[in-house]
């Protein structure tokens, strides 16, 4: 076995395209991280083939903190979420799903997705090498949040994409 690096930073995004909630441990199984997006918001009348509402369509969506992820007997899941301008609404709540929809521009309900809902893979890592070089080349100084990773690896070795080097190998995580 060869060590990589480090896991520095571990986050869990339990509502599709809120804020993350940063976690010391996390229980990594089939399907992500547990309690990692496993409620989105899906616009009401939309045929397409993805209906549900992202940052990419409603950037403020990031903006919305997920709380108290304390729920005995199962996975971590939210009960609440403070709103961008400080309130603090029940996650299943008319009022949040009002806000969202009058923000959004169309109706959504919350669903709730025993398995998650990801756009690619169920579990997202990337190094801080890897985000240094995005930054450079961009020239900008790019904050951790902008990856949305679930797991951030400090490696051992600087240059940026190593992971790519990972692919088709098989990640231990955990102590050792």
């Amino acid at each position: 076995m060869i060590q990589v690096g480090r896991i520095c930073e571990i986050v869990k995004y339990p509502v599709k395209s809120m804020a993350g909630t940063r976690t010391e441990s996390a229980f990594l199984g089939w399907h992500g991280l547990e309690g990692d997006r496993r409620f989105a918001f899906r616009r009401l009348g939309d045929d397409g083939s993805f209906p549900w509402l992202s940052a990419s369509r409603l950037p403020e969506l990031l903006l919305y903190q997920p709380l108290a992820l304390d729920e005995p007997g199962g996975e971590s899941l939210p009960t609440h979420v403070r709103t961008p301008h400080g309130l603090q609404l029940e996650l299943r709540s008319a009022e949040l799903n009002a806000e969202i929809s009058q923000r959004c521009g169309s109706n959504v309900e919350l669903m709730n997705l025993k398995h998650g809902i990801f756009d690619e893979a169920t579990i997202s890592v990337i190094s801080l090498a890897t985000m240094a070089g995005i930054g450079r080349e961009a020239g900008l100084e790019l904050d951790r949040r902008r990856f949305r990773a679930n797991i951030v690896v400090d490696t051992e070795r600087t240059e940026p994409f190593l992971e790519d080097e990972w692919v088709g190998g098989t990640l231990v995580f955990g102590y050792l």
